[in-house]
């Protein structure tokens, strides 16, 4: 039983009275019960459930024994159409406004909401303007304020969304109705900016659901494409029942299905590049299992939802834990017990970083940018900005995907205007997920349509931006037909364009950068925090406890405490050494140890248990005394440098390259670049000592 509810206020007993009368259902779920009593308790709440876990009726219940007005921000615009269809067949008074309605549509449904003749108002964040339409919300009186998909206003999330962080302003003008903010997957950082940005007072906090009890996590470490392939047939040939495997790109979806092909197991490529009809003929045929194994990327979503998948392989290492976790997640969704894999190579990290490096460049990068634009203007201001002319001019290994995004970011805040010539040129990048293009597009055809015919046309180089020839691409009637859906995309953030040609031109010579509306510090959290959500990917893989573990404390699950007894970890048959051993020595009395340590296997015993010998001892202390001189070089507490068990690990491995150097858990690239040289040299200074 959760907590009590006010006197006055409606009571859980009318709740479920309400449930049972107007939904159909029995009781609620533990996590409902919970939520739906602190809101009619008119408490700020946020609500953290799996996906199918209920989460609209946390609000929609209250809403009906609640005084006045229900108004729900949501971002997923196919899906609110398809809610207010079910609430009215209910007989629940609702309505939405979105960017789907003609302004004499809207005029009206806000009509029926000033009459008082709606409960449930769902609101697109982009249309929740602070202007008259607040303050005519304000005057019905609002009861509560639902924030659906609530991790879209954290730029910590993974579907950042801008126009969501203009609610709270809203919420203000609203006068300051109680809000509940409802997510399905968040980390702790990100339910805390939630809760910021919200302005959620003494919020009561509900999570349930991460934990999926009959997935096995396995990850298989690997040093090449053709081991990955070994890997991925051995898995296949080692677990019965219906597959799933993520490949990174289209061209590596294609390679792969023939590689199993060519083994014997039945498998059918499915990404953006085929067209509708081919894809169709792909889900039906995984549907009905004549094929074994589906290979996909994620692009545009799968929009497969079948209950008997035994196994999800991972090709190559996600972004983001959570879209490891919403993949994987595709196993065993009928309850049996299912296995998910992840085959990692190293370098697949810094496939990453490079494009987190070329959609965030670094504001030097930017500034050097601008100033090669204003070197190569005429006395007019107008230049022609050619992304490879400017990257292969600049000093260092500079990217046009990073001349692209920093021009993009130039002329949005005006230092650059684009004024292009005739024709379809334009430069587009896709910001949306393919999740939620999926769900919120799935009754937009137009824009829809438009959106495959860009991937088709550009394929995965869409996710970073690139030039793309409209009036080349057929069925799109040419830019004139298509710039104006490009503009109702990019207002509702799936992406972003402008159009390209010979007429750009710096705005205003004299004027310095900095008079510029460039907001470097929220670039520099963006790269960040990409590259945070990078780093857990890597720490996952290089865990030597539970993996279900890592999974639900990256979460916050509180279900993360004891050990799963499923994973390769818990079982003790992750062997790193598998795949990436030397061949085998005669090793001294004392060397088993330290021998099984540098090939990888992970050791359950303390940080201190590592070091065995004098010589790792005397090794040790010396890796700690450049650890202390960086630490105070760049005044910082010395583990943010390397933590102890990280030099342990150099002492007793004695890696010789950056590449052996980041097989170690607690090195990532990052700290490759800047002190991984430091360290080796002092590796290889000890072997020579020793060896003398």
């Amino acid at each position: 039983m959760s907590q009590s509810i006010a006197p006055g206020r409606p009571t859980l007993d009318e709740a479920r009275a309400t449930l049972r009368a107007r939904f159909g259902f029995p009781d609620f779920r533990p996590g409902q019960e919970r939520a739906v009593s602190s809101v009619l308790a008119g408490r700020d709440t946020l609500v953290v459930l799996p996906t199918g876990g209920g989460k609209s009726l946390c609000y929609q219940v209250p809403s009906l024994l609640l005084p006045g007005l229900t108004v729900v921000v949501s971002p997923l615009i196919s899906l609110m159409k398809d809610q207010v269809d079910a609430l009215v067949a209910r007989g629940i008074p609702a309505t939405f406004v979105n960017s789907t309605l003609t302004k004499g549509e809207v005029a009206e449904r806000m009509a029926r909401v000033s009459r008082g003749e709606i409960k449930l108002l769902y609101v697109a964040p982009e249309r929740f303007d602070l202007g008259t339409a607040a303050e005519r919300l304000r005057g019905v009186g609002v009861s509560l304020l639902a924030v659906d998909e609530a991790h879209c206003i954290s730029e910590w999330g993974h579907d950042f969304r801008p126009s969501y962080l203009r609610v709270a302003q809203v919420r203000e003008k609203l006068g300051w109705p109680p809000a509940v903010a409802l997510t399905a997957t968040a980390t702790p950082h990100v339910r805390q900016d939630i809760a910021r940005q919200l302005r959620l007072e003494n919020a009561e906090t509900i999570i349930t659901g991460f934990d999926r009890t009959n997935l096995r996590y396995h990850v298989v470490p690997t040093r090449s494409d053709a081991e990955k392939d070994q890997a991925l047939i051995d898995i296949l040939e080692k677990h019965e029942g219906m597959a799933i495997v993520y490949a990174a790109t289209r061209r590596n979806v294609e390679k792969v299905t023939a590689t199993l092909e060519r083994a014997g197991i039945t498998a059918a490529a499915y990404h953006a590049g085929l067209d509708d009809a081919h894809r169709h003929d792909v889900q039906e045929a995984f549907m009905k299992e004549s094929v074994r194994a589906i290979v996909a990327t994620n692009a545009f979503g799968m929009g497969i939802d079948k209950p008997n998948v035994r196994v999800v392989i991972h090709h190559a290492m996600p972004g983001t834990i959570e879209a490891y976790y919403q993949e994987a997640g595709r196993a065993g969704r009928d309850g049996r017990m299912s296995d998910v894999y992840l085959l990692h190579a190293f370098p697949d990290r810094f496939t990453h970083e490079f494009f987190i490096k070329g959609a965030y460049p670094e504001r030097a990068l930017v500034e050097k940018i601008y100033a090669k634009a204003l070197a190569m203007a005429d006395n007019t201001g107008a230049v022609r900005l050619e992304p490879a002319e400017i990257a292969g001019a600049l000093p260092g290994k500079v990217s046009d995907r990073e001349v692209e995004s920093a021009l993009r970011l130039l002329i949005k805040a005006g230092a650059i205007r684009s004024e292009p010539e005739s024709g379809g040129g334009v430069f587009v990048r896709l910001l949306a997920t393919p999740a939620r293009i999926k769900r919120e597009l799935s009754a937009e055809p137009a824009k829809l349509g438009l959106l495959r015919a860009l991937w088709r046309a550009a394929g995965d180089a869409l996710n970073d931006g690139t030039a793309v020839d409209l009036d080349a691409i057929p069925g799109l009637g040419g830019a004139v037909g298509a710039m104006p859906i490009l503009d109702a995309l990019e207002q509702t953030q799936f992406l972003e364009w402008h159009r390209l040609g010979g007429g750009d031109r710096i705005a205003n010579r004299k004027r310095p950068l900095s008079a510029y509306p460039l907001d470097w510090a929220a670039l520099d959290r963006r790269r960040k925090g990409e590259l945070a959500k990078l780093e857990a990917v890597q720490q996952y893989a290089y865990a030597t406890g539970c993996r279900r573990g890592f999974v639900l404390r990256y979460f916050g699950d509180p279900a993360a405490g004891k050990d799963c007894g499923g994973c390769d970890n818990c079982l003790g048959t992750h062997d790193r050494a598998a795949r990436t051993a030397t061949p085998a020595k005669t090793l001294k009395p004392g060397e088993k140890k330290r021998e099984r340590i540098r090939a990888g296997v992970a050791a359950k015993s303390e940080a201190a248990d590592l070091v065995t010998s004098p010589a790792d001892a005397q090794l040790l202390e010396r890796l700690r005394a450049l650890r202390s001189g960086i630490a105070r070089e760049d005044k910082v507490p010395a583990y943010v440098v390397f933590a102890d068990r990280t030099l342990m690990e150099m002492a007793v491995r004695r890696p010789k390259s950056p590449y052996a150097l980041g097989e170690i858990k607690g090195v990532g690239p990052m700290k490759i670049e800047k002190y991984g040289e430091r360290f080796l040299e002092v590796l290889r200074s000890a072997d020579e000592t020793e060896a003398a």
